[in-house]
């Protein structure tokens, strides 16, 4: 199998600390953490790590970053036959304060709006993943590949992403990009509302829905409606958490496990993943992920 992940890339600076910094005071911290980000990217960089044969497709700058970013995509074996490296652009950088007191995260980031060339797409891929970055080498790669299994992390609610969910055959949707499409919000002590929230989904895109739902689990339809709950962890960063839910996920679709047993590992590697701070560093061997799973389902 073949997977071909598409999208934005950035290289993520951490800055751990005990709690979110007051205005106009100066704060220390013990340790800095650097590696890779982003959707497309984390995911590849996932597959490849679990050995799965990965493409990304994406901008980087010809900076300090830019090659540190190919540099890991490189350790882990991700072919980067579609990595362009632009001399007039610097790579996005993301600034990620993650406080320790209240297990969350503000992401700044610095990014630009250079999009990857029209260039043609010649493998056939098995698996097509998008964040929604890239929207016209998205859909040139789907031309390429029309039997292609199409993901997409409905992250951002715009017309990219919305564009390329109609041509998706799994729409993975965020919290955010559920409640801004239908202009709902979900009550956690009322699941009708989610309900409500994935029937104007389902109307509006043929693929499968899922909606994660962070620390609470996923959401979705297969002979009744189904919330699989996350998995009970002491998060300490939650940076990447969805990323690494949405490779998995493509994971279980390679290894053709059942929707909601896909949905159950997919929960298990994202809440793992919280225990350590940095998207990529916290992506968790799959052998933890299934030695989690099995005890779970013998409980």
């Amino acid at each position: 199998m073949k997977v071909l992940c598409i999208g934005g890339v950035a290289y993520d600076i951490t800055l751990p600390v005990e709690n979110f910094p007051v205005e106009n005071k100066k704060v220390k911290i013990d340790n800095i953490v650097t590696c890779g980000g982003g959707s497309a990217s984390n995911v590849a960089y996932l597959l490849s790590k679990w050995n799965i044969d990965t493409f990304f497709a994406g901008v980087v700058g010809n900076d300090y970053y830019g090659n540190l970013i190919k540099e890991e995509f490189n350790s882990v074996k991700v072919n980067t036959k579609y990595l362009e490296i632009k001399e007039d652009i610097s790579t996005p950088i993301s600034f990620i304060i993650s406080s320790k007191e209240n297990k969350t995260r503000t992401i700044i980031t610095a990014r630009n709006d250079i999009k990857l060339e029209s260039k043609l797409v010649k493998e056939n891929f098995d698996i097509i993943y998008m964040d929604g970055h890239e929207e016209e080498f998205s859909k040139k790669a789907i031309s390429s590949s029309p039997n292609a299994i199409k993901v997409i992390d409905a992250g951002r609610c715009c017309e990219e992403t919305i564009s390329l969910c109609r041509l998706s055959d799994y729409i993975i949707c965020s919290l955010d990009f559920a409640e801004d499409y239908t202009n709902l919000n979900v009550d956690f002590d009322n699941l009708d509302s989610l309900v409500d929230i994935y029937e104007i989904l389902h109307d509006s895109f043929k693929g499968k829905i899922i909606i994660t739902l962070g620390e609470y689990g996923s959401f979705t339809e297969l002979n009744g409606y189904k919330l699989v709950p996350g998995l009970s962890v002491d998060a300490v960063d939650t940076t990447g958490a969805g990323d690494i839910y949405h490779g998995a996920f493509v994971y279980g679709l390679i290894n053709n496990y059942d929707l909601i047993k896909n949905m159950k590992i997919s929960n298990i590697a994202a809440g793992l993943s919280t225990l350590k701070i940095g998207g990529r560093y916290s992506i968790p061997r799959y052998g933890d992920v299934l030695k989690k799973y099995d005890e779970l389902i013998r409980k």
